[in-house]
Formats: C-alpha cells, sequence, structure tokens
C-alpha cells in the first residue's frame, strides 16, 4: 500500500498568509485587536474552507482579511513563518517556496525590508525546530507584488535586494482579470536584466490569454496554476492539438503549479477526477503538485496527492515525477537542484534505470 505521508515532497506555490493554523490567528487577532467570525478554533477552520467554497477567486480572496490582518508586527511574521516550516515538515515536504506580498504587511509600521528579514528569521526558527525532530526541510521565500496595485517595480527591487538573503522569486497575485501581466513591462525587464526568477499567477481566473502574457511579456519561467491552458488544447478521438500557447508552454516545459483542491473552490475545475492535472500529465507537459493555501483548502501535499490517487488514479509513479519536475524546476542553484532530485530517488521503489532526465 502506497504510504503518501512517508513520500519526500516539494512545494512551489504556498501562500503564507494561506496557511496560518486557526489557534495562532485567533491568538493573533486577541493581540491587535482584530475582530474574527468566530474564535473557536475549529469552527473557524471550517468557517475558511467554507467561505472559500464559493467557486468564485474574488470571495476566496476575501477570506484573507483575516489572515493578514493578524500579521502586522514582526512577531507575528515570524511566528507564521515558523509554524507554515514546522507544519510543511510534518507533511514531508522537503523543499519548500513560501510566496507573500510585503506590501500588504506595513500597517504597523514595519518597513519593507524589516518584514522580509522577519519572515526569513520565522523561517530559519522553524527550519531549526524541525531539525530538531530529525526533519530535514529547505524553505525559502517568493516576493509576490499585488496585480491590482501600482508598487511592481519597488516590490521587484526589494525581492532582488534580497537575493543572497532567502529570497529566490517574484511573483505577482491577486485578481487575475483586468490586471494583466503587461501592465508594468519595465518591470519584467528589469528581473531579467538582474537574472532573476519569475512565477506568474496566471490561467486561475483568466482564460489563455494571461497565459500568454505572462509567457511572453513577464518572461515567466513556472506559471501559477495554469490550468486554463487546456482552453488552449483540442482533443479528439485520435489525439489533441496544441494551440501556440499551449505548444509554446509544453515544448519548453514551463512548469505548471496545479492547485487541484483550491481550483475547485476557485471554479477553475469541477472535481478531482476531472480537473486537468491528469489531462496535462499525459499530455507531456511539467506539472507540479501544490496546496495554495492550507488553511482555505483544509488541506496538505500529503491530502492533494491523497485525493489524486483516490479520485483520478494517480500512482506513486506519478507521485515521484510530479515531485521530481518540482525539485527540477526550483528557483535554487544547479547543485541544490541536483541534491534534491538525487534525495527524492533515493526514497523511491520506483528508481529509474536513467535519473539523468530528472537532474535539472
Amino acid at each position: 500500500m502506497l504510504d503518501i505521508a512517508a513520500l519526500p515532497k516539494v512545494l512551489l506555490h504556498d501562500h503564507l498568509d494561506g496557511g496560518l493554523r486557526p489557534e495562532t490567528i485567533i491568538s493573533l487577532a486577541q493581540q491587535c485587536g482584530h475582530s474574527l467570525p468566530t474564535t473557536d478554533p475549529h469552527a473557524l477552520g471550517l468557517w475558511f474552507q467554507e467561505a472559500a467554497d464559493s467557486g468564485s477567486l474574488v470571495r476566496y480572496l476575501e477570506t484573507f482579511t483575516h489572515t493578514v490582518a493578524v500579521m502586522q508586527t514582526r512577531d507575528a511574521l515570524m511566528r507564521v513563518a515558523r509554524e507554515a516550516v514546522e507544519d510543511l515538515a510534518a507533511d514531508g515536504v522537503i523543499y519548500a517556496e513560501l510566496r507573500w506580498a510585503p506590501e500588504q504587511h506595513l500597517l504597523s509600521g514595519l518597513a519593507l525590508d524589516e518584514a522580509v528579514i522577519a519572515v526569513r528569521d520565522g523561517i530559519a526558527q522553524g527550519v531549526a525546530a524541525a531539525a530538531g525532530q530529525n526533519r530535514m526541510i529547505a524553505v525559502n521565500q517568493l516576493i509576490t507584488a499585488m496585480r491590482h496595485a501600482d508598487r511592481w517595480r519597488e516590490i521587484a527591487e526589494l525581492a532582488v535586494a534580497h537575493g543572497d538573503d532567502g529570497v529566490v522569486g517574484f511573483d505577482i497575485a491577486g485578481a487575475e482579470a483586468g490586471f494583466p501581466a503587461d501592465r508594468f513591462p519595465d518591470v519584467w525587464q528589469y528581473l531579467a536584466d538582474e537574472s532573476f526568477p519569475v512565477t506568474i499567477h496566471a490561467g486561475e481566473a483568466d482564460g489563455v490569454a494571461s497565459i500568454a502574457t505572462a509567457v511572453r511579456r513577464g518572461h515567466a519561467l513556472r506559471i501559477g496554476h495554469g490550468v486554463r491552458i487546456l482552453d488552449d488544447i483540442a482533443f479528439r478521438d485520435d489525439g489533441a492539438s496544441f494551440g501556440r500557447i499551449a505548444a509554446w508552454v509544453r515544448d519548453r516545459q514551463l512548469v505548471l503549479e496545479l492547485c487541484p483542491s483550491s481550483n475547485l473552490q476557485t471554479g477553475a475545475a469541477s472535481s478531482i477526477a476531472e480537473h486537468g492535472i491528469s489531462k496535462l500529465r499525459d499530455l507531456g507537459f511539467a506539472v507540479t503538485i501544490n496546496t495554495d493555501n492550507r488553511l482555505m483548502s483544509a488541506t496538505s501535499v500529503s491530502r492533494e496527492m491523497e485525493l489524486l490517487v483516490n479520485e483520478a488514479g494517480w500512482g506513486e509513479r506519478d507521485l515521484l515525477n510530479a515531485t521530481l519536475t518540482a525539485a527540477r524546476s526550483a528557483f535554487i542553484s544547479f547543485d541544490e537542484r541536483s541534491e534534491l532530485v538525487e534525495k527524492i530517488l533515493s526514497f523511491s521503489d520506483h528508481r529509474p534505470a536513467d535519473t539523468r532526465r530528472y537532474l535539472p
């Protein structure tokens, strides 16, 4: 029987402000005087999940009003980051990239740099705590700019400034429709000039055009979600034909950071069994398994894997391949990625004869 809990995992798409423990939200809310729908931890966890189950990305994003509100001080950011790392390590994650938007955490007087440093320090505490329990994990930050705001260049410069201090990439997130990735083209040129990796939320609440802009203008190496790439694929009885964007993403193995449970909640998929991740896997796209927001989806990487096994017929080799894809696509050095790949393969009963194809 497949022991998913024991599998080593790599997580590329997880929002720091979407993974808080309900008990922590209640504690921090009491400290800062923020009102919550309930102060019962179990009931609060259910409230977040039910509020996120609306089928609308806009409604889904409203749940962050409460999590962001309690993450406005250095101590709060450190605690949330530390606990996130501890929770991921307990789930068997050996490498993760936590993304968040520092511009949303300045209401109590923190400067952007101070916020990034607070999360860095919290991550370090979490890694040390996990090591004390014999759980080895490495975690980096992805710095996000909000699509609807006009601070993309400032936040991109912030990310680059901390590039040698645990920040490994840049992202834009938030309401996708109406705020295309080409709003500020100079930002993408700046990041390219700095040789700084980019992942962009696209193809979740908007369609192929959003993905095209992320790839063509944003020079994205990975696509956050990207499930709507299916709209650029025509399925026939004798196979499939690809539109220009789908072909570009597939042929160049641009990584799709797919989040099955979250996509159900926001209406980007109808069921786990019908989720596009399986079709995209079968067509040769570079698919990875992600949580998006563990609190809102009441999920973990293990749970996402279990859903794919139980409802979409995935096997251990499928999970291994998705994990290896994530490992070789992490925004870390070639040597670090190679080491991560070898760690994953050493756990597997299905170690391929030729492991070179999995090396970054």
